[in-house]
Formats: C-alpha cells, sequence, structure tokens
C-alpha cells in the first residue's frame, strides 16, 4: 500500500457521505498548530494561519509516517472525520504486507541506536554539568533497558514496567530524572519521523512524587559552621584555606555550587559577580560587604583566572564534597547537604523580612514558586508570627474592629 492508495481511501471514504474529494487536498500554507484528538490514534486537527482548521490523520507506512488530509473542519464533522480516519489506519494496518514489515523493522532503529543518535545529535548543545549528569543515568539505567524494542514499537506498559523497576532499584529521584531523559529522546522520536507524533509512550506515565528538602542551618548551626571555617581559613594549609573561603561564599551569596567553584578574577567587578554561565544562564550575583571582604582576602595563584585553586595539585578546585563531609561531621550535621546552603541563606533572607521577588532575583530564579521551594522557617519565627497574628485578632475583637 502507497501513500497515495491512502489518498484514494480519503476520497472514496468522502464520497461515501457526500462530501466531495477535493476537499481532501492538502490546503497551502504551513500549519501554524496540530491539536491531536485522542479518539483514535494519529487523528488531528491543524490550525492553519489563514483560520483554516483541516482534519488530519497520521500513520506509519512502509518504515515511514504519513499525513494525509481528510477535509476541512467547516464542512466535515467530527464524526465523520474519525470514521474517515479509522478506515484509512485499517487500511495502513491490513496493507502491511511481510516485505513491508521488514522494511519498517529496518528503518526504525533499536533503542540503544536511537538513543546514541539521540545522544550525538543533542548532548553537545546541553550544559556539562546536565550532560555529565545524564550520561551517568544514561550508562547505569537507560542503555539496555529494552534489549528487544524498536524506538517506534516501544508501548507505555514497557516504560510503566521499567520505570517501576527503577524506582525499586534505584529510589523515586534517580527514576524521574531518568525518565525525564527517556521522554525528552521520544519527542525526538516524533519529530525525527521514527514514531507516529503524539504517541509518545512516556505521556501518560504518573512520575514520582517529589520531595522537596525543607533544611537549612539554624542560627545555632551557623556558629558552629562559621567556627570550623574560621580555624581552616586561619591555618596554615593553603588548600583548606580555599575550600573554607569556597564554602563560606556560599554561605553569604546563595550561590549554587558549580557557580562559586566556576568563578574567575574576572567576574569580580566591585560589588557584583557578573556569571558568565548559570543554570538560567549569565547572571548577577550582588556581594554584601561581607563577601566582597572574604573574595579580597583569597590569594592569587599567578595568572591563573580561577579563584578558587588547588595549590597542591596545581589545577582548580573541581569539588567541595570531600571537604564539606568533613565539616559536617565536625559540626554534627548529619543530614545538611551543599545545596542547603543556598536554602540558608534565601531562609534568612525570608526571616529578616525580605520578600520572594527580592530573594529570587538574588538567586537567580526566574520564577516565584521556585523561591518559595527555597524559602523556610525555623520554630521560632512561626512561633513569633501565630503569637502576633493572635494578638491582632484579639485586639480587634476587644475594640470591635472585626
Amino acid at each position: 500500500m502507497t501513500s497515495l492508495s491512502l489518498k484514494q481511501v480519503v476520497e472514496q471514504a468522502l464520497a461515501e457521505i457526500g462530501v466531495s474529494p477535493r476537499l481532501a487536498q492538502k490546503p497551502k500554507g504551513k500549519a501554524r498548530t496540530t491539536t491531536w484528538i485522542a479518539i483514535e490514534s494519529g487523528f488531528g486537527i491543524r490550525h492553519y494561519a489563514s483560520g483554516r482548521h483541516v482534519y488530519i490523520v497520521q500513520t506509519r507506512m512502509g518504515g515511514r509516517v504519513r499525513t494525509i488530509t481528510i477535509g476541512p473542519a467547516s464542512v466535515i464533522t467530527r464524526h465523520q472525520a474519525t470514521m474517515v480516519a479509522r478506515r484509512v489506519i485499517a487500511h495502513a494496518r491490513v496493507g502491511h504486507d511481510p516485505a513491508t514489515t521488514r522494511q519498517r523493522i529496518r528503518s526504525a532503529p533499536r533503542m540503544d541506536e536511537f538513543i546514541a543518535e539521540y545522544w550525538e545529535k543533542c548532548a553537545p548543545g546541553w550544559k556539562p554539568s546536565t550532560r555529565d549528569t545524564a550520561v551517568y543515568y544514561r550508562r547505569c539505567h537507560i542503555d539496555g533497558a529494552f534489549p528487544d524494542a524498536y524506538v517506534d514499537s516501544l508501548g507505555e506498559a514497557e516504560v510503566i514496567k521499567w520505570f517501576v523497576a527503577l524506582t525499586d532499584s534505584s529510589g523515586p529521584g534517580a527514576a524521574n530524572r531518568c525518565f525525564e531523559i527517556l521522554r525528552a529522546a521520544f519527542n525526538k522520536a516524533e519529530e525525527w519521523g521514527y514514531r507516529v507524533e503524539n504517541t509518545n509512550p512516556c505521556r501518560a506515565v504518573r512520575q514520582n512524587k517529589r520531595n522537596h528538602r525543607t533544611r537549612f542551618l539554624s542560627e545555632g548551626e551557623l556558629v558552629r559552621v562559621g567556627a570550623i571555617l574560621a580555624k581552616a581559613r586561619d591555618g596554615d594549609d593553603p588548600n583548606a584555606h580555599a575550600r573554607a573561603t569556597a564554602v563560606l561564599l556560599l554561605i553569604l551569596t546563595g550561590c549554587r555550587v558549580s557557580e562559586v567553584l566556576g568563578l574567575h578574577w574576572s567576574d569580580v567587578k566591585g560589588k557584583r559577580l557578573l556569571l558568565r554561565d548559570s543554570k538560567t544562564g549569565p547572571r548577577t550575583v550582588w556581594l554584601g560587604d561581607e563577601a566582597r571582604d572574604l573574595i579580597q582576602s583569597i590569594p592569587r595563584a599567578g595568572k591563573q583566572p580561577w579563584l578558587f585553586w588547588n595549590w597542591r595539585y596545581k589545577m582548580p578546585i573541581k569539588s567541595l564534597h570531600d571537604y564539606w563531609a568533613s565539616v559536617r561531621a565536625e559540626a554534627k550535621l548529619r543530614d545538611v547537604r551543599l545545596h542547603d546552603l543556598r536554602h540558608t541563606f534565601a531562609s534568612h533572607a525570608v526571616m529578616g523580612k525580605e520578600n520572594l521577588t527580592m530573594i529570587g532575583k538574588l538567586l537567580g530564579h526566574s520564577l516565584v514558586a521556585s523561591t518559595a521551594r527555597y524559602a523556610h522557617f525555623d520554630d521560632d519565627h512561626l512561633l513569633d508570627a501565630a503569637e502576633n497574628i493572635g494578638a491582632a485578632i484579639e485586639r480587634a475583637m476587644a475594640t470591635g474592629r472585626f
């Protein structure tokens, strides 16, 4: 069966309902959007800039995705278009002889081959940190996950089975990250013509509920951490001094670890850090007096551009995790990650009466909702707020102003 024969099926079906076959001709102009209708997979309506709305049906045939125009929505009812679409899809399926099936299998790659192609084409455009993380998840959980499946035949049931098993073995967070990679890959599969549009098998799968962290350092914990960092900065070990200074800068600015460790001296502009890149792109970090004094105290490593230099190995400091683990153990903080120092900055800003919009600007968030997840209160501030509100209500009731 050819694309021409499918068009003939449409013309015959239209003739049977008394509609001119000429309506099945594709309208001129580029389609603006396509709305897929769940009545039948591959059945939808395309909206053109001219204001026309045309029913279409899309199906795989001979290893290629074919899009067939049914007719304008102004003439054909949805029920009529659905009947025509079902007939086209049925003819396409029945028309697959063994030779055509072999051609489909050859043209649609296996999952591992497709993932390799997806990586080769898309990974170069990702941020280095994103690419490194994605490579880990691909190697551990995606490669080899669907050994016998082709990219155009993998279904929702197989994805759910893989996702549930991955959640059990590696935890909900890792499963969500792998799932997001797979979903993005299948979006590209549709774009590249390996799958029919709107058939992403990840589309209806519900991810694991995210557990948003609310941990931040209290004033007492900040005192303990500050004493440990001050001791390291006053010692004779230049590497300990550099790492302690980097951690202290994280606390004072709310920056991400990668933003601090990637700093160049050329990024320091008086009261600002002009970050060349971050999670949300280039941004400005405003420095208070303490942060400026801290940066000015950092010794420069000759002509090297980096602020934080490993004096032992003559290279930039790449990680703070081992150092932070030792600080955390000495301060008796079992459950505080480096990223929680960013939560600490935001939470103390909120408790200092700064509004979320201002804090979002300082953290480099594009959405206030993102900032709200970082901003937390300690028990004393919540108790004070409850007492203040209760007192205000009691005064209003006593004076009749309620």
